[in-house]
């Protein structure tokens, strides 16, 4: 495994959430990962955000790693969900809740 692929693992089993997206929480770069931020903030998860824009490996890693070729890209419990496209259709047939649920993943306090 290349040290790419290792951050980024690492990363993706750091936090139960993990957003890689374009920009932070707090400011999103692009719509789509404004759009995938509003969803997790929506259900009040707690979920660690990570900038590929800071990190051109990572950037360009992650899109490897998934082998989907777009960001943001959501991972729960180290499990590759999708993007903001995939997350607003789960999101809106309620199976992203229940994937957070199973996953036995609460809202934040």
């Amino acid at each position: 495994m290349s040290d790419t692929n290792s951050r980024i693992a690492d990363i993706v089993n750091a936090s139960d959430i993990v957003l890689f997206m374009k920009g932070t929480p707090l400011f999103p770069q692009c719509g789509f990962s404004s759009r995938a931020v509003a969803i997790l903030d929506h259900l009040g998860v707690p979920y660690e955000g990570v900038d590929v824009l800071q990190d051109q490996e990572i950037r360009q890693g992650i899109k490897a790693y998934s082998e989907w070729p777009t960001i943001p890209q959501l991972y729960v419990k180290g499990e590759f969900v999708g993007g903001s496209d995939i997350m607003m259709e789960m999101f809106e047939a309620g199976e992203l809740q229940q994937l957070i649920a199973d996953a036995g993943i609460n809202a934040a306090g």
